[in-house]
């Protein structure tokens, strides 16, 4: 079911709302940088609604999320979805978040414990200002951003700094093992997101880092982990969940655009990561 929703202060917003079993656990998906709801999602969401009510929408500069504002905030993307749950009238819920969405779940744990029974993050980690390339890309960002508004002249910088373009920040999401047809339809849905939206977003993941209090997230949680990411380094993964007293790993094949490439292996480790957290947050209350 698909509700229009004035959100106070935000904006008009669209949101579908799968019902689930009578009395399902809720389940709100929040996908990553560059996707939609649809592209991170669609593929999963059936089987997921065999056994959980299922909140899915657009995050704000993506598809048909709300307008975003710049800087680009990960903070606004956890009171954005604490603001459609208020409108449904729904919660407790389990947040489940796709890379940059995992980011955004873990806010909304720290921003709205009251609205969170549960927590799955999959192919994500508490921050990525590790490495040299992510040292650089956290640096760069602000300029490219910067250059792309002032001149409206996108590609020649972007390959600039990105030898391939706004096509190389897309291919570099997706999965290594995708075929070609399939690559080319989520590169053309991935396009449609502005750059300067995508560049932000990437910078905001640049900046966002929970290892201060990470630990003390008093939920069950799964940290869903995709073995041969290239984005978002397996041990970055694992020590996501090493850093949680309350999580548990389940771990999948795939790189980080595993959600197309293997949408069968994706659901399959989203059902165990749910359950186990769904199980837990039952025996709590009870």
């Amino acid at each position: 079911m698909k509700h229009q929703l004035d959100l106070p202060g935000r904006g008009r917003l669209t949101v579908d709302d799968i019902p689930g079993p009578p009395g399902a656990p809720v389940l709100v998906l929040l996908h990553g940088v560059a996707l939609d709801a649809e592209l991170n999602w669609s593929t999963v969401v059936p089987g997921l609604s065999q056994r959980y009510r299922v909140i899915t929408f657009d995050q704000r500069g993506h598809g048909q999320g709300l307008q975003a504002r710049s800087p680009y905030s990960l903070e606004d993307c956890a009171d954005d979805a604490a603001a459609v749950l208020d409108a449904l009238g729904v919660g407790p819920v389990i947040p489940v978040g796709y890379s940059l969405g995992g980011m955004v779940a873990q806010l909304f744990w720290q921003r709205h414990r009251d609205l969170t029974a549960g927590l799955v993050l999959c192919s994500t980690s508490r921050n990525v200002a590790g490495t040299v390339w992510e040292q650089s890309l956290s640096w760069g960002m602000p300029a490219a951003v910067a250059a792309i508004r002032w001149t409206s002249c996108v590609s020649p910088f972007a390959a600039a700094w990105l030898p391939t373009g706004a096509d190389g920040i897309a291919g570099h999401l997706l999965d290594a093992r995708m075929d070609g047809p399939s690559r080319k339809a989520a590169l053309r849905r991935m396009r449609q997101v502005p750059l300067t939206v995508a560049l932000d977003a990437m910078h905001a993941v640049s900046r966002f880092s929970s290892h201060r209090w990470i630990d003390s997230v008093d939920v069950p949680t799964a940290v869903l982990v995709t073995r041969h990411d290239q984005v978002v380094a397996p041990r970055r993964q694992h020590r996501l969940a090493e850093c949680m007293p309350t999580a548990r790993t389940v771990e999948i094949d795939g790189d980080h655009g595993v959600f197309w490439a293997d949408p069968a292996g994706f659901l399959d480790g989203l059902l165990q990561a749910c359950a186990d957290v769904t199980g837990r947050a039952h025996e709590s209350a009870a």
